[in-house]
């Protein structure tokens, strides 16, 4: 066996075990043996084997089980990740449930069938990698400072985000916050106001697109007593209410033409008048805004003032969508996880590898606020310690690779990932009306790449770059 295969320790006083164990367990896994507790010690401590095959009872208490459990325990303080597979006859099945309970991955019962032994030796050592990934993901985040404020990313275009907001954080320019819905645009505005000198004072958020038009002047400049029927006082609106602090338009694609008049007037003289009144008043306000549309289509359209554009946008921050963050999407997944099953006490260890294929596969038009939701379902449903693919129940989803990933689909994963990959060049290609260009870029591929798999999967279109 190579010395580059996974170690595997086992421990039992029967001799003729151990060598049947070795004979079987030897053309996978560099095997090592140990018949007493003091012994697998220390070879586990030389060696540290991800998993361990432990019979409870050792010398020189073999009728019983109290030095197994001894080795038990010892093995989990060292190092608390490893997989201990107890192996136990019909009489010893209590001991083997509260070794369990103490610690121990899972446990088998005698006479031996190598076939069946393999299967849960191999689901150990996956599920020990899990949990190490998982580890390294958060010890990646912690000491790569991936994390400003709840935002979680490695991926290229989410580290110049980062970048951009520590840069812009301590000034009072303006901040347009521009991506698609469910990419975080509030978590990076909350960011840019708590690293900012403002953040000790009030960050104020209104949706320009969930206040009626009739009510969403007042709402921004407040109104003066007798402004209107019902105004029998005068009330402050966000802008006064932000002074000193940070004000955050969100969804100012959706502010109603004459308010952005309006807005522009603050912007520029950094004064306001309430509804009814005609007093100037001053107030130290900074805005950041957010949007999901195409502000440069919205103004050519005629529903957007440029002027108002470039005063709002002195920054522009674009938030990839995730289907561009390949890199961090299992990040976030595990993050989600680990929340989750916490928060619900279920014992999940991670993800299934088809789940995972998919993860990697699916486009994602919710972002990651899809992503989350996804998982939280998962959880909650999930009766295994892996999540598995119908937990996500990304299949449910009316889009072109549905069908790809059905769960009485009995295609290959190398077929059901190339059905995938079609669908989606389909629906993009679609989407962009046949421009080769605009296609390649969303995908991420260069173009000749982009012309070989449209040969490989026979993907007719009119390349209308040329």
């Amino acid at each position: 066996m190579s010395k580059t295969a996974e170690k595997l320790l086992i421990v039992d006083d029967n001799e003729d075990i151990r060598n049947q164990l070795r004979w079987g367990l030897d053309s996978e896994y560099n095997v090592f043996l140990a018949g007493r507790h003091e012994e697998a010690l220390s070879l586990f401590i030389k060696h540290r084997p991800k998993v361990t095959l432990l019979d409870l009872g050792l010398p020189p208490h073999e009728e019983s089980a109290e030095e197994g459990f001894r080795c038990l325990e010892d093995i989990l303080k060292i190092r608390p990740l490893a997989k201990i597979i107890i192996v136990t006859g019909n009489e010893e099945r209590e001991n083997a449930l509260k070794a369990v309970q103490t610690g121990a991955y899972d446990f088998y019962q005698k006479p031996i069938d190598l076939k069946e032994l393999k299967i849960i030796v191999k689901r150990a050592f996956h599920l020990y990698g899990l949990e190490e990934e998982n580890r390294k993901l958060h010890t990646a985040l912690d000491n790569r400072g991936a994390l400003i404020n709840g935002i979680i990313g490695e991926c290229p275009k989410m580290l110049d985000v980062f970048s951009t907001i520590r840069k812009v954080a301590s000034s009072d320019a303006p901040v347009l916050i521009q991506g698609e819905s469910g990419t975080g645009k509030e978590l990076v505005a909350k960011a840019i106001y708590s690293l900012s000198l403002r953040k000790d004072k009030p960050f104020i958020p209104i949706n320009c697109g969930a206040i009626p038009e009739n009510l969403l002047e007042s709402e921004l400049f407040g109104y003066e007593k007798g402004a209107f029927t019902g105004a029998y006082t005068k009330v402050h609106g966000k802008v006064e209410y932000a002074h000193k602090g940070t004000l955050f338009l969100d969804e100012i694609g959706e502010l109603p033409y004459p308010l952005q008049v309006k807005l522009l007037r603050f912007l520029q003289e950094k004064t306001i008048q309430r509804v009814g009144g005609r007093e100037d008043i001053h107030t130290d306000t900074r805005i950041i805004a957010a949007t999901n549309k195409n502000l440069t289509k919205e103004i050519q359209k005629g529903r957007f003032r440029e002027d108002l554009f470039y005063r709002i946008g002195v920054v522009t921050i674009n938030l990839p969508p995730l289907r561009e963050r390949k890199d961090d999407i299992m990040i976030l997944a595990n993050l989600f996880l680990q929340r989750f099953k916490n928060e619900f006490s279920k014992k999940i260890k991670g993800f299934e590898p088809l789940a995972i294929e998919m993860f990697k596969s699916y486009p994602w038009p919710g972002n990651v606020r899809e992503l989350e939701n996804r998982i939280q379902r998962a959880v909650l449903m999930s009766e295994t310690p892996l999540i598995m693919p119908q937990d996500l129940d990304l299949t449910h989803t009316e889009k072109p690779w549905q069908s790809a990933i059905n769960k009485e689909d009995s295609r290959t994963l190398k077929e059901i990932k190339e059905k995938i990959e079609r669908d989606i060049i389909v629906s993009v290609m679609e989407k962009h009306d046949g421009q080769i260009s605009k296609v390649a870029d969303e995908l991420g591929v260069a173009r000749p790449t982009l012309y070989g798999l449209m040969k490989k999967y026979d993907i007719k279109g009119v390349d209308k770059d040329n």
